[in-house]
């Protein structure tokens, strides 16, 4: 059984997550300890709870610590099982990063599942469902893997209550493609948009406002989705970055009291480092093809500086698959190019 500190790296969710993940895709066991150690509220939320509930569902596992607030963990699977799974997490906390912790187990199944999961999908500090379906899952095809993600509501923090459904058909960790996205073409698209549920859309109106003129796109490159009041009160703004092979999509989530424009100047931040550096993947997508690469037959992707959750990922990988190695090679102008081999 592998013993893994809880406090390493990113020192929060990610560590469980991804020890999950990969538990399930190996068949290693693995105790948890200091279960988020580096967090200032330690120990397993619901979002953490959940993530580990499913994990244990699909891979019939054994498991103890179990419990809200639990600091250690252990974790021995037995079995993979795909089919239909519902998980509910009781909050905003992300629903999507639940789907990821499973996924990569269900991939490598015998049969085919669904997944549906009740949260939280548009929160700070998880992928956005947006990003997910329109970012993540079309580089998986590009993998050789069949995921398809459905929408079914919208889940702001804090009030939660969203609905994502994911279907995937396995292929098995051996039939994953070599993955590149070195050069994914030249930009054929910038767009901006913000989603507004429960507050007033000149919200909105003011964050893709603000969006055009610091990243010069068109009127119509601009817009905004009011969604139903009681799916609120919440608001993301996205600015979505399309290549010729690729997209990528860069989220800021507003909170009260946080003037549209600062909203939107984070967006624009992260979106100019991205056009600045030419490259096709960003922070927070990069770490997560580092899973699918390893369990596949490796890869190149060209990314920023690569994240704590990027290093975190890096460092855990190869606690359970000792013959995968990771190299970040910094090429200037703030292009990095990870090797998964």
């Amino acid at each position: 059984m592998l013993n893994i500190d809880g406090r390493q790296g990113e020192g929060g969710g990610q560590v469980l997550r991804t020890s999950l993940a990969l538990s399930l895709a190996t068949g290693t066991p693995f105790r948890l300890d200091d279960v988020r150690g580096g967090r200032a509220k330690p120990g397993l939320l619901r979002q953490h709870l959940t993530a580990l509930r499913a994990a244990a569902a699909v891979g019939d596992a054994e498991v103890t610590g179990a419990e809200l607030g639990s600091r250690r963990v252990s974790f021995s699977p037995r079995a993979l099982k795909g089919g239909n799974y519902t998980f509910s997490i009781g909050s905003a906390g992300s629903a999507l990063l639940v789907v990821q912790t499973i996924l990569p187990a269900l991939l490598l199944a015998k049969e085919p599942s669904t997944v549906r999961v009740t949260g939280g999908t548009h929160a700070p500090m998880a992928p956005p469902f947006d990003h997910f379906a329109r970012a993540f899952v079309p580089a998986l095809a590009r993998m050789g893997l069949a995921v398809e993600a459905t929408l079914h509501r919208h889940g702001f923090f804090p009030a939660g209550g969203g609905d994502v459904e994911v279907h995937v058909r396995p292929e098995g960790a051996g039939r994953v493609s070599r993955f590149e996205a070195l050069d994914d073409g030249r930009v054929t698209a910038v767009r901006a948009r913000a989603l507004v549920a429960g507050i007033r859309p000149r919200v909105g109106w003011d964050e893709v406002t603000h969006l055009a003129e610091a990243l010069a796109l068109p009127r119509d490159a601009v817009g905004v989705d009011e969604l139903a009041p009681e799916r609120g009160p919440g608001n993301a703004v996205m600015v979505e970055i399309e290549r010729e092979r690729s997209r990528e999509i860069v989220t800021a989530f507003g909170e009260k009291g946080v003037p549209a424009k600062k909203v939107a100047d984070a967006a624009a931040e992260e979106a100019r480092a991205l056009l600045a550096a030419d490259v096709p993947i960003g922070e927070h997508l990069a770490d997560q093809h580092l899973l699918p690469m390893a369990l596949g037959r490796g890869g190149e992707i060209a990314t920023v500086a690569p994240s704590l959750h990027t290093t975190t990922q890096m460092g855990l990988v190869p606690r359970f698959l000792p013959d995968v190695r990771f190299e970040a090679r910094d090429e200037g102008r703030g292009r990095f190019v990870i090797t998964v081999r």
